[in-house]
């Protein structure tokens, strides 16, 4: 999928491997840094891969691999330019009699290419976003209400990357154009990957190659999905809320999770009109229940990442920001095309499918700002997107 420099003498590569290779036999990674033939350094230097298998177990006939390659001494540190090769071997996994090697070309830096201040230079972006695979048939709508909220919240100095698995169709691009021509969004084409049969279409791959694409171009890198928003509570902002956990190299957040069809009925005949998170208004409280949290990493101090939080990384972990940062989940409205609005509740609080819920009118009141935020960002160029 990707290889990117780590730092002055490492490397990281992502990609996907054989599942059952990985799991039932131990295969080795060679890492070689091999000079420009007109270079007059001396031979080439190699150093053992080391591998992060970072998808939990759940790939499926792929499975994710991280090779981590760090050699004992800076490379092309002189800039003259060179190639990354990788020899990646079965070790007798499958046939004992057999080690099949295959060499793989990584990645090939020009004389003069690399600017070695990038990784001691204050990054570009206070916060960067990194998104999941997206897929089927999404609702523009949804994407443009999500896409104002959070670059209003997250600030000038902030950057969002969008992964098209062939769910940014042609009305999905267009919410997108706008933000993309003011510098916020970066859309990668990944939808080669879905030949593999990874878990998920390949989420797994796609954060971790995100990850290290942009690992020394943000201070803070955020993962969690187009149906979730980040919230912090009004006494705060987030720049105040990331600075009070700057010890912590990641720190996990908790979810709200909304109903994906319960409305107001004093919003009868006019859904239509109101945005997704201003007139989904019914958050689910049992009791009992774990509950999935996203998370937020310094990604300088990250080797490899997951979906719900990273296990490779230097530092510690924070999990207990409840009164600090909190993100609402309202779960598929990204994939409906339709009204959301199923069931018009005049109570505090009402019972649905055995779960109970309770009136929620926290990001309803945020809907009105976000809108004029949008207005005077881009124009009313979005105000007739479909859902």
């Amino acid at each position: 999928m990707g290889a990117y420099r780590g730092g002055l003498n490492n490397f990281a590569i992502v990609g996907l491997a054989s599942k059952p290779l990985h799991v039932y036999g131990r295969p080795t990674y060679q890492c070689q840094w091999v000079q420009h033939q007109n270079s007059t350094s001396e031979q080439p230097v190699s150093s053992a891969g080391y591998r992060i298998l970072p998808d939990w177990g759940y790939g499926r006939v792929y499975t994710v691999v991280v090779v981590n390659c760090t050699f004992p001494e800076p490379i092309n540190f002189n800039n003259s330019g060179g190639r990354l090769v990788l020899r990646a071997s079965t070790s007798g996994a499958g046939d004992r009699d057999f080690n099949l090697t295959d060499t793989i070309q990584i990645l090939s830096e020009q004389p003069g290419e690399v600017d070695f201040d990038i990784f001691t230079s204050p990054p570009k972006y206070d916060y960067l976003y990194c998104g999941s695979s997206l897929y089927g048939s999404l609702s523009p709508q949804r994407v443009r209400e999500w896409l104002a909220y959070h670059v209003r919240l997250f600030g000038g100095r902030s950057h969002f990357v969008i992964h098209d698995a062939g769910g940014v169709h042609p009305e999905v691009l267009e919410v997108l154009k706008p933000w993309m021509e003011l510098g916020y969004v970066t859309l990668q084409d990944i939808r080669d990957q879905e030949r593999f049969d990874g878990y998920y279409h390949n989420q797994f791959m796609v954060v971790n190659d995100c990850l290290h694409r942009y690992k020394f171009m943000a201070k803070w890198m955020f993962f969690f999905d187009l149906d979730e928003y980040i919230y912090v509570e009004p006494k705060n902002t987030l720049r105040s809320v990331l600075d009070s956990l700057s010890g912590y190299t990641q720190f996990t957040i908790e979810q709200m999770t909304m109903s994906s069809k319960l409305c107001l009925t004093d919003d009868y005949g006019k859904t239509y009109k109101k945005w997704g998170f201003e007139k989904l208004v019914y958050r689910d409280v049992k009791r009992g229940i774990r509950r999935d949290r996203k998370y937020v990493v310094q990604p300088r101090a990250v080797y490899a990442t997951g979906v719900h939080m990273s296990q490779n990384l230097v530092g510690k972990t924070n999990h207990k920001t409840e009164r600090r940062i909190k993100y609402f989940h309202y779960h598929g409205t990204i994939a409906q095309r339709r009204e959301p609005c199923w069931v018009l509740l005049n109570t505090t609080d009402a019972t649905d499918d055995n779960t109970p819920y309770v009136k929620d009118i926290t990001m309803r009141d945020i809907a009105g700002t976000v809108k004029r935020f949008e207005l005077k960002m881009i124009g009313p160029r979005l105000q007739h997107t479909r859902q």
